[in-house]
């Protein structure tokens, strides 16, 4: 693990923080703030909207890793129009 950066940081007016800027977040990103009795750690999350959450699920990841390999292996075909295309799906 690596060892922690410590980093002082005041909070001003309506309880607002300012973060060094090379920590690397920006203006709209999201942090959850885990509250523990002696400490509050800032950590980045993302939020994936509710109608593309099927994309991470690990079904759906193991079937794009499964089309990476294979795009890398050469395996698949192109198709110049969309008629090609279904003329072979239907074969």
């Amino acid at each position: 693990m690596p060892h922690a950066r410590t980093v002082r940081i005041r909070v001003r007016g309506k309880r607002q923080i300012t973060l060094p800027r090379d920590l690397g977040v920006r203006e709209g990103d999201e942090l959850e703030a885990r509250i523990y009795r002696d400490r509050v750690e800032l950590v980045p999350v993302v939020t994936i909207p509710r109608e593309q959450a099927w994309f991470w699920t690990k079904e759906w990841q193991a079937k794009e890793r499964e089309a990476d390999e294979a795009r890398a292996a050469g395996d698949y075909t192109e198709y110049g129009d969309v008629e090609s295309l279904i003329a072979a799906l239907k074969k």
